[in-house]
């Protein structure tokens, strides 16, 4: 039988002093590969910026200083960047909301972001104390976030509705491919940790200028500049439904994502007892990247010709729940490999079809930025709550099984909450 038609997308409102603005206009030219292309690149710097770190360079750098508390040191370390996200990426987005230049909103930005996190990963490279890697952590969060902000907008601000699904799948992929290409670097191709930042803070500057420099950006006239307001960050929950429930589906999902990966390392080191734990953590990494490529922009091309979001968004969430719980049950290295792919693919799907789901219900077209910023607290904020809700079970209460468990009652209940969504079928 022949697919249904789409339902029609709901798109963001605008203001009537807004319409004709071109920053604000609703796009209906679809983007080009090429375009789709640089974006990566410059997506695949902010999330080697943020992913790399994460995964080895802080772990690593934590454990020569303070060996005998890595666990929780790791975790404060991670919380207060967080923490600094939490603020900095709706921040960020509104003030690029705004921005006059005659170059456009969103690039100065961008290039900012990238010159500035460079320099705080050179400086993460000299720290020999807590307190130093704490507060270069923090710097660096701040610069990458504000990339971030304005790199995620770019959807909105350029691709159609019906293309967001497929558009979305493709940007995802630098986000995991940018954490294995970030610890090939730094356990393959230079050695040390400090060295490592160093790399890593070259290509973070090099990886965004291409499209900086070779795509558009509109420029926003004065006349048309949205009042800048701090009552501006709250979005009613009561006037616009759809988005806080976006919000909490996204948060509740990240949060599942942030238990499950924090003490990865250390899950392979201590529990799974993997003699080489660096390597163990690339094969993951590895095993896990391709089961995603492998699903989220065939889940995103099926998404936009169907017009339906959600079903997608739930199933991913089950399959995702069932690879921790494999973790939870079975911590042993066969099964750690079929849980990452089983992870892989299911994460695939949530990230182009929830990605594309978010963009269409926005509450207007003039807070792109600085909205997506408040659906970016839900992916920063579960880096605070998750260290501090993993690292007392992981020491204290029950360890690994205990916490891959909460790890997959999380997730579930983030993908299931998505139904509450009703403008997007």
């Amino acid at each position: 039988m022949p697919e249904p038609p789409p339902t029609p997308p709901r798109l963001p409102s605008l203001p009537p002093a807004a319409r004709t603005a071109p920053a604000f206009a609703e796009p209906v030219v679809r983007v080009r590969p090429r375009w789709i292309a640089l974006l990566m690149l410059a997506d695949l710097a902010v999330w080697m910026g943020f992913f790399t770190p994460i995964q080895v360079l802080l772990p690593n750098q934590i454990q020569a200083i303070s060996p005998g508390d890595k666990e929780s040191m790791l975790g404060i370390v991670t919380a207060l960047g967080a923490a600094a996200a939490v603020v900095v990426n709706p921040l960020a987005g509104a003030l690029s909301d705004r921005t006059t230049a005659r170059f456009g909103r969103r690039h100065g930005w961008t290039l900012g972001g990238a010159l500035l996190a460079g320099a705080a990963l050179v400086l993460l490279a000299g720290q020999h104390t807590i307190l130093g890697v704490a507060l270069g952590w923090v710097a660096a969060q701040i610069c990458l976030n504000t990339m971030l902000a304005t790199l995620t907008a770019a959807v909105p601000d350029r691709v159609p509705v019906d293309q967001r699904g497929a558009v979305s799948g493709w940007v995802g992929i630098p986000q995991v491919l940018g954490v294995v290409l970030g610890v090939v670097l730094v356990t393959v191709i230079v050695t040390g940790t400090g060295t490592g930042y160093i790399a890593l803070a070259v290509l973070v500057v090099l990886l965004p200028v291409p499209f900086v420099l070779f795509t558009a950006d509109d420029r926003l006239q004065r006349a048309d500049r949205p009042r800048f307001s701090l009552a501006g960050f709250w979005v009613s929950p009561r006037r616009h439904p759809d988005f806080a429930w976006a919000w909490i589906t996204r948060f509740l999902v990240q949060l599942g994502n942030a238990l499950g990966t924090l003490y990865l390392l250390y899950f392979l080191q201590d529990r799974v007892r993997v003699a080489d734990p660096d390597t163990g953590l690339l094969v993951l990494i590895l095993v896990y990247t391709v089961a995603l490529m492998a699903t989220t922009v065939v889940a995103g091309q099926r998404s936009d010709r169907t017009g339906r979001r959600r079903v997608f968004v739930i199933w991913s969430g089950i399959v995702m729940a069932g690879a921790a719980l494999l973790l939870a049950f079975w911590p042993t290295w066969p099964v750690a490999v079929v849980a990452a792919a089983v992870l892989g693919a299911g994460y695939g799907v949530y990230m182009a079809v929830d990605a594309a789901l978010i963009t269409q219900v926005l509450p207007q077209a003039t807070d792109r930025a600085k909205d997506l910023g408040v659906i970016n607290i839900a992916n920063s904020a579960p880096q605070v709550l998750g260290p501090a809700l993993a690292a007392p079970i992981v020491v204290h209460l029950g360890g690994y099984s205990v916490l891959y468990v909460l790890t997959a009652v999380v997730t579930l209940l983030g993908s299931v909450f998505v139904l509450r969504i009703r403008s997007v079928p």
